[in-house]
């Protein structure tokens, strides 16, 4: 196995640890990442997480109502969707964040529908060193969230805050 393969660091004699996420130096403006594994969402998902985050709206727990609306059945609530494609991101984005600095141009472009598969991808979009937080930069990435036919459901921007190689505390935390 080479010394530096991708997504892994050797730290011993036939030994590698898995790598999450990169330091502030490795994120290039323009790239481009596919998060994978998809996730296809289920009834207890909408369900569930609705009702955990107290969204009571009928449009997504109750199929008797669903059946009454355009779609015919409940839509998967956008609290959940949300979750899901910022959760597929963040193994390769934030995935060293110091700190989540917030979410713009959030954009709910299509619906979804329990037992669709979900997949996402992000781009760099920015990145510069903090004025206030010597060693730490901020990157911005636009995430899409796409179903299986690569249809896009879901649009938004984040940023955060993550160390430059300098200071990083990955060797220290066994990272």
């Amino acid at each position: 196995m080479d010394e530096q393969r991708s997504g892994y660091k050797r730290v011993g004699e036939q030994r590698y640890r898995e790598v999450i996420g990169f330091d502030y130096e490795d994120f290039v403006v323009g790239d481009v990442f596919e998060h994978r594994p998809g996730r296809m969402v289920t009834e207890a998902d909408n369900v569930w997480m609705s009702t955990l985050c107290m969204n009571q709206s009928p449009l997504h727990i109750d199929g008797a109502y669903g059946e009454h609306t355009p779609w015919g059945k409940p839509l998967v609530s956008s609290l959940v969707t949300f979750s899901i494609v910022n959760g597929m991101s963040v193994r390769s984005t934030s995935g060293r964040a110091l700190a989540n600095l917030g979410w713009d141009r959030v954009r709910l472009v299509k619906t979804v529908f329990v037992g669709e598969t979900l997949y996402a991808e992000s781009t760099i979009l920015a990145k510069r060193l903090s004025a206030s937080r010597p060693g730490q930069g901020i990157i911005t990435c636009e995430t899409r969230g796409t179903k299986a036919d690569g249809e896009v459901f879901l649009t938004f921007e984040r940023s955060f805050l993550v160390a430059t190689r300098e200071h990083s505390m990955n060797d220290k935390a066994r990272y």
